[in-house]
Order: structure tokens, then sequence, then C-alpha cells
């Protein structure tokens, strides 16, 4: 028997694609929430065919939409809104990632569904936000990297700005949805208080990484740049490359850590130079530290570096790729490495489920649905007959 999970009980809609919306509903059902998925009935999400296709599916979409309920629903048809707003009398949250003013125009924005339901949360996930200037502008993920602050911190002084390989910005919004959904939800319940908007811009999520860039511009009038591996003002912490051709990572920037790691690399002068002693002196010394480093990592093969950094306690890792990942034995040990079965007997491993809850883990009950597998089970939840689905299946509505 499994373990109860967090979540349990509680029900969302997500009216939304591709990522952001999609990834915050997707950790509230790897922990327990019923997600009813809505798409669109003409082929559904379009992560269904992004990135790499397995027998026509997206192998993404196997994990971004795991432990939903796929219902296909033309959110143009009236019909289809009034299921909605049958929906919504029973949920505790709706995800929606459109541009401001769609939900609106279809009848299902704030005012009108939360009239339904006094208690709903509605997490509404945008470019540039619900309100403001540009609340119109269609924005994507690279748009908030960029508009964040991201983008232009990211790559080489001599360069343009580079993006991360993956779709962080969409990623980092979710995320915040998830913890304003979870806030809201903790109010209503414990406080007594009515439901709210959760308005996340991705722009405002990815300048909340931003660290302290603006307090420096405000106080200092500096303009952090590009620092290729590096980490800006923080001394050591870079990337090196070894004899043997591969990369390491060390991040020796703690002051104990940095005198542990000059000793182990033979510079007992400058672990135990005055000067050095602290950040802000070694940041004013930083070619000169970083010369030593890079070195002394070249003049030795990945796996003596590593274990020399090992033994001094210094944080050092080799850059994985994902080839790294699937054989890591310290991965696996974690059970970030699950191996499912797709319905054809196919094996496929998918990510773990992060964070790990002790007492109530999450967990993947089911793969990613196909296309409106649960439609029937919803709309004759909803009192819906055989009939009458039919009919909306005919005019295109489901």
């Amino acid at each position: 028997m499994s373990k109860p999970q967090p979540l349990q009980g509680i029900k969302v809609i997500e009216l939304g694609t591709l990522i952001a919306g999609p990834f915050c509903a997707r950790l509230l059902a790897e922990f327990g929430a019923e997600v009813i998925k809505i798409e669109a009935p003409d082929g559904g999400d379009p992560l269904r065919k992004w990135r790499k296709l397995y027998q026509g599916t997206s192998l993404w979409w196997y994990v971004q939409a795991r432990n939903k309920k796929s219902v296909t629903l033309n959110l143009k048809a009236p019909q289809a809104q009034e299921i909605v707003r049958k929906l919504v009398q029973e949920v505790d949250i709706v995800v929606e990632n459109f541009r401001p003013g769609a939900m609106e125009n279809w009848g299902l924005g704030w005012e009108a569904l939360s009239k339904i339901n006094p208690g709903l949360i509605m997490v509404r996930l945008s470019g540039f936000g619900q309100t403001g200037p540009y609340r119109d502008r269609p924005g994507f993920g690279a748009i908030g990297e960029s508009m964040g602050g991201m983008r232009y911190v990211t790559g080489y002084p001599d360069r343009p700005p580079v993006r991360v390989g993956v779709s962080i910005g969409d990623s980092i919004a979710a995320l915040h949805g998830v913890i304003g959904a979870l806030m809201a939800l903790h109010h209503r319940n414990a406080n007594g208080g009515r439901g709210q908007v959760i308005d996340v811009a991705l722009y405002e999520a990815v300048f909340n990484m931003m660290e302290s860039m603006l307090p420096e511009y405000d106080m200092c009038g500096l303009v952090r740049e590009r620092s290729g591996a590096s980490l800006p003002g923080i001394v050591p912490s870079n990337t090196y490359v070894t004899r043997d051709h591969k990369y390491v990572v060390i991040g020796a920037n703690a002051d104990s850590i940095f005198k542990r790691m000059m000793r182990a690399i033979g510079r007992a002068d400058l672990a135990d130079d005055p000067q050095l002693a602290r950040n802000d002196g070694r940041v004013a010394r930083t070619g000169e530290i970083e010369r030593v480093i890079s070195d002394w990592v070249g003049e030795h093969d990945l796996d003596h570096v590593l274990a020399v950094l090992e033994k001094a306690e210094v944080p050092s890792g080799k850059i994985y790729d994902i080839t790294d990942i699937a054989g890591d034995a310290h991965y696996r040990a974690r059970d970030m490495i699950r191996e499912f079965r797709l319905k054809d007997g196919k094996r496929l491993k998918l990510p773990g489920i992060v964070p790990k809850l002790s007492e109530t883990p999450g967990e993947t009950k089911w793969l990613g649905p196909e296309l409106g597998e649960h439609t029937a089970e919803i709309l004759s939840a909803l009192g819906y007959s055989t009939e009458e689905q039919r009919e909306l299946k005919s005019c295109g509505v489901i």
C-alpha cells in the first residue's frame, strides 16, 4: 500500500500549454493532487510533438504530463466554457498560462470563476504579468530570461549573451507558481481566507534569481557583466580544463576551503598569505589565483584532480553530460533514475521526483496520457450522458 501524499484531495484544472503552466501543474500532480489537463481536441498540447518523438509522441510529454488526466475541450465553444465552469465548482486551483485577457474573452477570467467558487486559487503565468504596460505582449521563457537580467550575464565577456540549454525561465516561473499556490492554499485552509490570484510574470521570476545585482547597481553603479564560467566577485569558483581535456568545477571560495586547497596543490604560501585570507582580498588577486589553479589542473588528469580535492574536502566535480547522469551510482541510490514501461512494453527511464518528503513522498502513478484519455470519465462525473458526449464530439467541442 502506497503512502498518502501531501496534496491528496486537492483538485486542479490545468489550462495551458508547453512549459510554465504544465510544469507547475505537474509538480502538484506528483504530490497527489488530481490534475485535469484541458487540451484542444485538434492535437492537444503542442508539447506532445516537441523534441524527440517515440511513435509520434514526445518523450518529454511522458514526464511533463505524468499523473495528469487529459480532457479535450475547445475553449472557444460556449459548451466547453460551461464544462469548465462546472469543473471549477469543485476544484481548489486553476493553473493557466495564456496571454492576459484570453481567459476573460472566454468568460473564464478571475472575476467569473471566483463568483462560482470563492475559495478558488488561480495561478496565472504569463510573460509580463496581468497588469502593466507590457501585459499584452507575447512572452516566452527566452524573453523573460532576457528582460529579467539572466541572459545578459550568461556567457563570456567578448561574445554575445547566450542561453542555458534548457527552458530555465519557464521552469523558474513554474516553481514560483507552485510556491504561490501552496501559500494561498495554506492561507485559505488555515487562516479562513478566501481564494486569490497568483500573478507570476516570467521576467519577475527570473529577476528574483538575480542575487545582489540591483542593490549593487543602485549603490555602486555596478553593471554586472558576463564572466564566462567563473562566479563574479567570489574567488575561486570556476571551471578548469584537465590534462585529459575534461572539465572540472571547483568552488573553493570559502576562506577555510581556500586554505585547504592551496595546501593540497602545493601552494602553502598562498594558503598562509594574509591578503588572501578573505574573499575581498582574493578578488583583488583573481588573475593570479586563477592562473595557479588552472596550471595545476592542466598538469593532471581528471581522476587525479578529483581525488586530491576530495581528500582535501574541496567542493569539486566533473561536468556531467546525460551519459554520466544515467550511469551514476549516486543518482540511482537516490532514486533519481526511474524506469517505466510504455503501453507497448517499451522501457523508458524518467527523472525521479523532487523534493523528497520522508513521510509523504511524491510518486509517478502513470505517464503522460493519450489525448482525451479521461474526457469520458470527467464528463460522466459531471452528469453528461453518453449521448450528450457524442453530440459534443460531433460539434467539435470535445
